[in-house]
């Protein structure tokens, strides 16, 4: 392609996008095709001769679009948002056009001053303490797995990079409510799945300390090493929050590495009046939050944060002739702070979305997402058929459908599920769920970019109605 045609296509794809925004609430928020509806109607084999872009376009509207669920509509209300905005969306241009392989600092200066100086303006706008050092990582997995990898390698004296495991037997605390990154990051580490320790919680569904505390002397008197903790400031099911400053005091008195999941919950300590409920962080090993969940920078993007730089790099730190240089110990070299070598110039676009919105218009925009879930959880409370599951924390409310005449709780949990199914199906809203204490529970998450009170209110009719179907009442 040359650059005058691509300069007609690009002006033809941005207009092809502003199009897809403006329009993005008439799609069905959920695709509705079924498995390998897409597979079967693509062509077996990649095409002999070239194609244009007018019937690439063609097929794309024809044959992929069917099969998107739009993440980007203010009717997603599943999961947690992977949120973008057109500032994001600008500087990912910018990143695909210019291609930087960011892997040290040589192959792109600009890119890895930029990620040192963004993640210090975060570090500033959610009062982190002044010691930790910050890297852009791609998902919190990889986050968490870094921190368990430089846990494990302090802890042996980094033998174990060097000579491989020899029987320890390391122990991970984490709370029953923890993600499944944990489970997955403990297994490939090779510490083993069956050492992680899952805690039961308290009322508010967040890590019960003093069984913690109760595990871990005896996991020592088993003579068994306990590695690390992790806490979660925002848990997936319920978005509850762990008493991080109780748990660093923990942390400290056992020797162990405190890790806070703050994959989601983390944009919210933006808010000064939020950043004052957690307590504690100073304590912490490392941290990890998502710009790209709810602070509205495209996936993917994770600002992890540590307090031992050095023990991080010489963890991870491989230096083959290939990659010495003259700049090497007077820059950050990020390829050494994580997993991959190869890395995006994803500070880019968190710089744009910083800019352009300003602090205040984030934590602004934040604000009303709370309000908004203060607004659904009292329509929740307000009707009868409905029962309130887990404390509002931040903006992810936990409910279902419970008919007043209903108490078996088989049969709630296979209405509420059937319920989820139906209103999923119709492709109007989308919701998801979780299972707390054994309740089928609906998860409505109001953290979309663009979300608005009249797209709430819309929800909540939405799912009366479709309870409505189940039962006349």
């Amino acid at each position: 392609m040359k650059i005058d045609e691509f300069r007609k296509e690009a002006y033809k794809m941005v207009d092809y996008i502003c199009d897809y925004y403006e329009n993005i609430e008439n799609y069905p928020v959920k695709s509705q095709v079924k498995p390998r509806e897409i597979f079967d109607v693509l062509p077996s084999k990649a095409p002999m001769h070239q194609e244009e872009m007018k019937q690439i376009m063609s097929d794309f509207d024809a044959q992929i679009m069917k099969g998107i669920t739009h993440w980007q509509s203010p009717h997603f209300h599943a999961y947690f948002p992977a949120n973008a905005s057109f500032p994001s969306i600008l500087a990912e241009m910018l990143t695909s056009a210019i291609g930087a392989q960011c892997m040290i600092w040589d192959t792109s200066p600009a890119a890895a001053e930029l990620e040192e100086k963004v993640l210090e303006w975060l570090k500033d706008i959610m009062d982190l303490p002044s010691n930790w050092s910050g890297v852009i990582q791609d998902t919190a997995s990889t986050a968490t797995l870094c921190a368990l990898l430089t846990a494990r390698e302090k802890y042996s004296n980094f033998e174990i990079n060097e000579k491989g495991f020899n029987h320890q037997e390391f122990r991970i605390y984490c709370s029953s409510e923890t993600h499944s990154s944990i489970e997955k990051a403990v297994k490939i580490m090779g510490v083993g799945k069956k050492n992680v320790v899952k805690i039961p919680t308290n009322q508010w569904y967040a890590i019960d300390t003093e069984l913690l505390e109760k595990e871990i002397q005896k996991d020592i008197e088993n003579k068994k090493n306990p590695l690390s903790i992790i806490a979660t400031l925002g848990t997936t099911g319920t978005t509850s929050i762990d008493d991080i400053d109780t748990l660093g005091k923990i942390a400290k008195k056992y020797g162990t590495w405190l890790h806070i999941d703050a994959a989601f919950g983390g944009s919210a300590m933006i808010l000064p009046e939020f950043r004052k409920k957690i307590i504690g962080l100073e304590l912490a090993d490392s941290f990890v939050f998502n710009p790209h969940k709810w602070l509205f920078t495209n996936f993917d993007c994770s600002a992890y944060y540590v307090k031992d730089k050095e023990s991080l790099i010489k963890t991870f730190s491989i230096l083959p002739e290939y990659l010495k240089t003259n700049n090497r110990g007077l820059v950050n070299d990020y390829r050494d702070w994580g997993v991959p070598l190869g890395r995006r110039f994803r500070a880019l676009k968190l710089w744009f979305v910083l800019r352009y919105f300003g602090i205040e218009k984030l934590r602004n925009k934040i604000r009303t997402h709370l309000q908004l879930a203060e607004i659904f959880k009292n329509l929740v409370i307000e009707n009868q058929d409905f029962e309130l599951l887990a404390p509002l924390t931040l903006n992810t409310i936990c409910f279902r459908f419970k008919p007043v005449f209903l108490e078996d709780e088989d049969e709630l949990n296979s209405l509420n599920e059937k319920v989820l199914n139906a209103i999923n199906n119709k492709g109007k809203l989308y919701l998801s769920h979780t299972k707390i204490k054994g309740k089928y529970t609906l998860r409505m998450v109001i953290g979309q970019t663009n979300v608005e009170e009249r797209h709430v209110l819309k929800a909540w009719e939405i799912i009366r109605e479709e309870c409505q179907e189940f039962f006349k009442y």
